[in-house]
């Protein structure tokens, strides 16, 4: 059996893996605006149920985009998303990336309280002073918290990107963020992770910059 190899330059991989999503999408009907948002979590996980599942509040987006020439603060639940997201892009707009779970007093909180670390990082973010864009994609428990503590007023997301991955709560954690009073990206279902909370960031980036978009 002979296996062939496309032929592709290093530096053209990224886009041409784009042609490709694009290319099998078809005629699937996207959401205008959103078409770059959809197809980076569909590069990053291969998986193309994300045209289906993935959910935005009306101008989240645009509202997400604002909220990063502000200068927010992305607030993730994961190491791992936190160094996923493009830090570079993100400085040129005064932005940074966040994540409290390995903060002291975060883990005393969450002992304190009887909750996940995670749910503990949500009041951490709701003392900040700036905008703020919580990218979730790990913690359920996160976005109860979220949910919460916009109830009680004392926390208002410019954006919730929702994206857990699991089993226990994760349903219901989106359901809720997408009754609650904040612009959100949600994936709904079971699907998610910390690669998509840190790639839908990225997505948004890249809209502003221009840089490395492959949206149309």
């Amino acid at each position: 059996m002979t296996i062939e190899l496309e032929k592709v330059k290093p530096l053209e991989i990224e886009a041409r893996s784009f042609e490709i999503i694009t290319k099998e999408l078809g005629d699937f009907p996207l959401i205008p605006g959103t078409e770059a948002i959809v197809k980076r979590c569909i590069h990053t996980s291969a998986d193309f149920d994300y045209a289906r599942n993935l959910c935005f509040s009306d101008h989240a987006v645009e509202k997400g985009l604002d909220a990063i020439q502000k200068g927010a603060v992305i607030v993730t639940d994961t190491q791992m998303a936190r160094a996923g997201i493009n830090k570079t892009i993100l400085s040129r707009y005064g932005g940074e990336a966040a994540c409290f779970m390995s903060d002291a007093d975060v883990a005393e909180q969450a002992r304190k309280n009887g909750s996940t670390r995670a749910a503990a990082c949500m009041d951490k973010a709701a003392a900040l002073s700036r905008p703020v864009i919580f990218a979730i994609g790990n913690a359920p428990t996160a976005l109860v918290r979220l949910y919460d503590l916009m109830k009680e007023n004392r926390i208002r997301p410019e954006l919730i990107i929702g994206v857990p991955v699991g089993f226990v709560n994760v349903v219901q954690s989106k359901e809720l963020i997408m009754q609650a009073q904040a612009p959100y990206i949600v994936a709904k279902g079971r699907k998610g992770g910390s690669n998509i909370a840190a790639c839908i960031v990225n997505a948004l980036l890249y809209m502003l910059s221009e840089d490395r978009g492959y949206g149309d």
